[in-house]
């Protein structure tokens, strides 16, 4: 008699503590974990230990088998994978997989992508929206397929984005919401009743990316006006951190700044002039407006409030951002 699964068995693949949230909540739910998948351990803080993802971790201590491939194409990995008969793999914030893996399972391969696809396809989904002064996102579950987060849609649901969200805050939200979305997914897809559909068609010129953040990124342009900038700040707090150049004296150090709110108003100042009471305040002049700095951090120091940064930085008005 041919063995029928009365419930789907499920392969998990991710890295970040956002992939080990959705980990926790399938288990919580008693969905079946055959195994994980994640990125190898890689070396981390003073010591350079080799330390694991957040999956990995969340993978263990549930006791879930874990795969750590270099290769997604590596023989041995294949056959284990094969070997754990899966009825659907569930990708989240984890690499391309190749056509070998994500053909694999008998009910479908799909991955949780954080934005309403196709806007803000790429690495750094929840960081753009925010940089971009949305109002909106949300998250989408699609099949996976030879591009990237280019595949059919199947569920997607979405999450506002509230004035005072930073990337620390709506990565929390997407995270909370996407638990109940990738079990919707792969109840739907188990049962049949789940149909895929097409991405819609958008123009190159209206459709919004999401790349990977780099260092220039990170970069305050005080040229900008303080609606833009304080949107890149809450985009990219609390990590990476948007950060300048702080010039005082000979003295030049690249400060984080985690959170800041515009004064949109005209003056004659430079960009980059600081204007400050040395106690409460320290806003710095932008095109459009001032900048009112709120959350700071020198090299080396703690994250710190503005009137506990003045408190230590004397003459700040002598000082500029570049």
């Amino acid at each position: 008699m041919t063995n029928i699964k009365n419930k789907p068995e499920i392969v998990f693949m991710g890295t970040p503590l956002f992939a080990a949230g959705i980990l926790s909540l399938l288990t919580e739910r008693d969905y079946v974990v055959k195994g994980v998948v994640t990125a190898p351990d890689k070396p981390a803080g003073r010591g350079m230990a080799a330390r694991p993802s957040a999956v990995k971790n969340t993978a263990l201590q549930k006791s879930i088998q874990v795969l750590q491939p270099e290769s997604l194409k590596d023989p041995s990995f294949l056959e284990v994978l094969r070997q754990w008969n899966a009825t659907v793999f569930v990708v989240v914030a984890f690499r391309m997989l190749p056509r070998c893996v994500w053909k694999m399972p008998s009910c479908g391969c799909f991955n949780l992508h954080a934005s309403l696809l196709p806007q803000y396809r790429g690495a750094a989904p929840i960081n753009h929206a925010i940089m971009n002064g949305e109002e909106e996102t949300g998250l989408t579950t699609f099949l996976i397929d030879d591009h990237m987060d280019t595949g059919a849609i199947l569920l997607q649901v979405p999450v506002v984005i509230e004035p005072l969200d930073d990337a620390g805050s709506l990565h929390d939200k997407l995270m909370d919401a996407g638990g109940p979305l990738v079990a919707k997914t792969i109840d739907g897809l188990f049962s049949g009743t789940l149909k895929a559909t097409p991405q819609p068609l958008v123009s190159k010129e209206d459709l919004k990316t999401a790349p990977k953040i780099t260092r220039d990124i990170c970069r305050i342009d005080w040229t900008q006006n303080p609606v833009r900038i304080a949107n890149l700040i809450r985009g990219l707090s609390p990590v990476p951190a948007a950060f300048a150049t702080l010039k005082k004296g000979d003295i030049l150090q690249d400060v984080k700044i985690f959170r800041a709110l515009p004064e949109l108003v005209t003056h004659r100042e430079m960009p980059g002039t600081i204007v400050t009471d040395g106690k409460k305040i320290l806003k710095v002049a932008c095109r459009e407006g001032f900048l009112h700095i709120l959350e700071i951090q020198a090299p080396g120091k703690k994250r710190l409030n503005i009137p506990a940064f003045l408190a230590g930085f004397r003459n700040a008005g002598n000082a500029i951002f570049q």
